[in-house]
């Protein structure tokens, strides 16, 4: 992690966007932009074919895909790349986020407010399920990137106040908070919170990690499944885990 170069980075992308377009016309794409140049400030690195398909990065360490959503989209760009060399899916989650809301029709800006939710790690769960099968691939590896952020919605919904069903103008990264890499199923148990007991349901788990029920089961099936961690007994209708012993 490196934060001096990301803080430069975020500097330089959202210097040359304002200049080109201004807030209230920007597209979803700053969050990516940044990232991608802070992982590859080598731009001729960015964008290039591989395998009948774009890689965001292709260098000499792999290639790297930047996905906020949708990871079921990235199966068919799997399938190619794979078979040619590493892949590292980057997903970014915003740790801290503000909200500022733009007026379409004049450009006016309001100040920021803090948003009440704060991202965590294990939010990654949902969209790894849709990729499941190639979780075990050597040759795939998942780089989560927490952020604090500045999001920029449109006042264009359907309540009163133009807020409820509301558009994202656009994301702004302020910080980089924290990394983490996962390739094998040690790393992955990271996603064990430290405060959970030896043995644990997924009850127990969605209270200590803070997600939903449906979540921490998600989050739970991908973990036994990559090995880090073991069905030990059952409690009722539910599993009873523990930590995989690994060197």
């Amino acid at each position: 992690m490196d934060k001096q170069l990301f803080i430069q980075v975020c500097d330089q992308i959202i210097s040359q966007t304002r200049e080109m377009n201004g807030i209230g016309t920007l597209s979803e794409k700053t969050v990516h932009s940044i990232l991608k140049n802070y992982l590859s400030p080598d731009t001729s690195c960015h964008e290039r074919k591989v395998g009948g398909f774009v890689a965001d990065i292709y260098n000499d360490q792999g290639i790297i895909e930047i996905q906020t959503r949708d990871f079921n989209k990235l199966r068919r760009k799997l399938d190619a790349f794979l078979e040619l060399t590493s892949v590292m899916i980057v997903y970014p989650i915003p740790s801290t986020k503000w909200i500022r809301w733009v007026n379409p029709q004049t450009g006016e800006v309001s100040p920021p407010r803090k948003s009440p939710k704060q991202g965590k790690p294990y939010e990654i769960f949902p969209e790894l399920y849709k990729i499941k099968g190639y979780l075990r691939n050597p040759n795939l590896g998942i780089q989560i990137i927490l952020l604090d952020l500045e999001e920029y919605r449109f006042l264009d919904g359907w309540s009163q106040d133009k807020k409820k069903g509301s558009s994202r103008c656009d994301r702004i990264p302020t910080d980089l908070v924290h990394e983490l890499l996962l390739k094998n199923p040690l790393d992955y148990q990271a996603l064990i919170p430290d405060n959970l007991t030896p043995q644990f349901t997924s009850k127990e788990y969605k209270k200590a990690a803070g997600i939903s029920l449906s979540v921490a089961q998600t989050g739970l099936n991908i973990l036994h499944y990559l090995g880090a961690v073991d069905r030990v007994s059952k409690k009722g209708n539910s599993y009873v885990y523990e930590k995989t012993k690994l060197s």
